[in-house]
C-alpha cells in the first residue's frame, strides 16, 4: 500500500492562487502555509497509519460504552497535545483563531489520512461557532475551552427513525424542567455517539418544543452533555450501525430518557442554530470527497507508473500509464480533485468575508454535490486502473471507494440538495443567489468562448426550472448543469494562475482546462 502523502502544494496553491485568499483580512498566507506544512507530517506519521487498522477492527460496544479501535485514543491525545482541536477556537477561549481558508487545508489533510478519525473530531469547528454566535457567555466560557482543549468532542443529533431528512416529523420531545429541559426521544446515526478519546461529549441536540404538528416551526436547539454535575446523564449507546465504510467511525442510535440539557438560541427557533453546524458540514462534506479523490489519484498515479504492462507502440516494454486508457482516467481523476477542491476554497472564501449570504446559500449545495461526487467516482476509476488488485484492500483503493460513498448520504442526501438549488436557489429574494453565482462564472472564465456559451445555455435552463410550480422535475439535471459550469469556470481560472505563477504544473493544467472546457469528465455532469 502506497504510504498516505498529504497533496500541500495543490492545496496551497489553490488557496493562494485560485481562491486568492490572500485577499482576506483575517487571512495570513505565510502562517497559513507554514501551519499546514507543520500538519502533515503529524497527518502521515501519527493518524495515517491507523486508517487501514482502524477500518479492520472495527469499533465495539462494551458494556454500554464504545470502544475505538487500538491506537486511536493515543492518536487523539496526540491531535489535542498538538493543539489542533483548538484551531478554529477564538484565540479568548485558548483557540489558535485560525481562519476558514486555513482551517479547509487541514481538514482535508486529516480526512485523506483517516476519515473515521476526522469524523469523530471534525464536527468542533461547527459546534464552536454555533456557540460563538448562539450561546449565552456562561455556556461558552465553559465548553468553548473544553471542545479547544480535547478534553470534550460534541456530535450533531438530528436524524430520527422514520424521519430521515424530513425534520418537520421529528418526535424526540423538550419539556422544562425548572430553570433547564428535559429530553426523551431517540437519534439515530449520530457520528462519534460515544467514544473513549475524550472526557465527555456535547450532544448538540435538535428536540420539539411546540405541538406535535407545528412542523419543523416547534424545533429548538439544545446542549445535552453527556455528564450532568459529574454524574452520568440520562443519554445510552442502543447499538452502533454496522456500516459500508468508516469503520473505526462509531454510529451511533443514542436514547434520551429525561436526560438533562439546555436550550441554545431561542425556544422553536433550533434549525436556524442547527444550520449554523449544518452548513459548516456540508462544506466539509464537500471537501471529504475531495480528499478521497486526491488519495484514490495518488494510489493510481503510483501504482500505474511502476506497473508494467504490455508494449508501447513502438513495441518496447510499457507501463501501465503508458495506455491512452489509464492516461485518460488518472487525467480524469485528477482534474476532479484539482477543480473540485477549487470550487470549494472558493465557496469558502465567501463564507469567509460574510458579505453575500445568497450567494453562499447557492454555491453550498453545489460543492457538496459535486465533491462527493467526485471522490466517489475517482475512487471508482482509481479501482479500475489497478484492476484485480484495486478490488482487493491490500492496497486501500477499496477502502477509499467504501469510505466515500457515504459522503453523498450525509448532511443531506445529494437529491434533496439538488432540490434546493432547484427551488430554494432559484427563487429566494427573487433569484439573487443566481444572479451572483451567474456573475461569479463571468469573472472565473475571463471571456472563455466556450464558457460563455454554456452560461447562455445555464441561464436558459435557469429560466425553465425557475417556472415549474413545486418541486422542478429537471431538479437532478439542473443542478448537474450547475455544477459543471462552476467545474469548467474554475479550470479555466486554475489554468491561468498556474501560467501567472510559472508553476512546475502549468502546462498540465493548461491541457487540463483545454480538455475540460470542452468535454468535462462524466462526473461533472452527475450521470452516476
Amino acid at each position: 500500500m502506497k504510504p498516505f502523502a498529504a497533496p500541500i502544494d495543490d492545496i496551497l496553491f489553490s488557496l493562494a492562487h485560485v481562491a486568492k485568499a490572500g485577499d482576506l483580512a483575517g487571512h495570513d498566507a505565510g502562517l497559513s502555509a507554514e501551519i499546514i506544512q507543520q500538519f502533515a507530517p503529524f497527518a502521515e506519521q501519527v493518524i495515517a497509519p491507523l486508517n487501514q487498522s482502524g477500518d479492520r477492527q472495527g469499533c465495539r460496544l462494551e458494556n454500554g460504552r464504545v470502544r475505538m479501535p487500538d491506537g486511536f485514543a493515543d492518536a487523539y491525545r496526540q491531535l489535542c497535545d498538538g493543539g489542533w482541536q483548538a484551531a478554529s477556537a477564538p484565540e479568548e477561549f485558548g483557540g489558535m483563531g485560525l481562519d476558514g481558508m486555513t482551517m479547509m487545508g487541514l481538514s482535508e489533510i486529516f480526512t485523506g489520512a483517516n476519515h473515521a478519525l476526522q469524523m469523530v473530531c471534525g464536527l468542533v469547528p461547527g459546534a464552536i461557532s454555533t456557540l460563538v454566535t448562539f450561546a449565552d457567555k456562561q455556556t461558552q466560557d465553559y465548553w468553548i475551552p473544553r471542545l479547544a482543549s480535547g478534553a470534550s468532542l460534541n456530535t450533531m443529533c438530528l436524524t430520527e427513525a422514520g424521519a430521515g431528512s424530513d425534520l418537520g416529523r421529528m418526535r424526540t420531545k423538550a419539556e422544562r424542567d425548572g430553570d433547564g429541559w428535559l429530553l426523551n426521544g431517540e437519534k439515530i446515526f449520530i457520528s462519534g455517539g460515544d467514544q473513549d478519546m475524550s472526557e465527555d461529549i456535547l450532544h448538540f441536540v435538535l428536540a420539539r418544543t411546540g405541538a406535535p404538528d407545528s412542523g419543523t416551526r416547534g424545533l429548538s436547539l439544545f446542549l445535552c452533555p453527556s455528564q450532568h454535575d459529574g454524574v452520568a446523564n440520562n443519554v445510552t449507546v442502543a447499538r452502533i450501525e454496522e456500516k459500508l465504510g468508516i469503520h473505526a467511525s462509531p454510529t451511533c442510535q443514542l436514547v434520551f430518557s429525561n436526560a438533562r440539557a439546555t436550550l441554545i438560541g431561542r425556544e422553536n427557533e433550533g434549525l436556524k442554530a442547527m444550520f449554523t453546524l449544518m452548513n459548516h458540514a456540508r462544506i466539509d462534506v464537500a471537501l471529504q470527497g475531495i480528499a478521497h479523490s486526491a488519495r484514490a489519484y495518488d494510489i493510481a498515479h503510483s501504482y500505474a507508473g511502476e506497473r508494467s504492462q504490455g508494449r508501447d507502440q513502438n513495441q518496447a516494454p510499457a507501463r501501465l500509464n503508458d495506455h491512452a486508457d489509464v492516461r485518460q482516467m488518472l487525467d480524469e481523476q485528477r482534474a476532479l480533485t484539482v477543480g473540485g477542491r477549487a470550487m470549494c476554497h472558493i465557496a469558502m472564501r465567501y463564507i469567509e468575508e460574510g458579505e453575500d449570504q445568497d450567494l453562499v446559500d447557492f454555491l453550498t449545495p453545489i460543492c457538496k454535490i459535486f465533491g462527493s461526487e467526485a471522490g466517489i467516482r475517482s475512487a471508482d476509476l482509481g479501482i479500475q486502473v489497478l484492476g484485480g488488485y484495486g478490488y482487493l484492500e491490500e492496497y486501500n483503493m477499496a477502502q477509499t471507494w467504501r469510505d466515500a460513498r457515504i459522503t453523498s448520504i450525509y448532511e443531506g442526501a445529494n437529491g434533496i440538495h439538488a432540490i434546493a438549488t432547484a427551488t430554494r436557489g432559484l427563487r429566494l429574494n427573487d433569484g439573487a443567489g443566481a444572479d451572483a453565482f451567474a456573475a461569479l462564472v463571468q469573472d472565473l472564465a475571463g471571456g472563455n468562448a466556450d464558457l460563455m456559451e454554456l452560461l447562455d445555455h445555464w441561464q436558459g435552463e435557469r429560466a425553465k426550472t425557475a417556472a415549474q410550480q413545486g418541486v422542478p422535475t429537471n431538479a437532478r439535471d439542473f443542478a448537474g448543469l450547475t455544477g459543471e459550469l462552476f467545474f469548467r469556470a474554475v479550470w479555466v481560472r486554475l489554468a491561468a494562475a498556474a501560467q501567472e505563477q510559472g508553476a512546475t504544473f502549468a502546462d498540465e493544467f493548461a491541457q487540463l482546462a483545454a480538455q475540460i472546457t470542452k468535454n468535462p469528465p462524466p462526473t461533472a455532469r452527475f450521470t452516476s
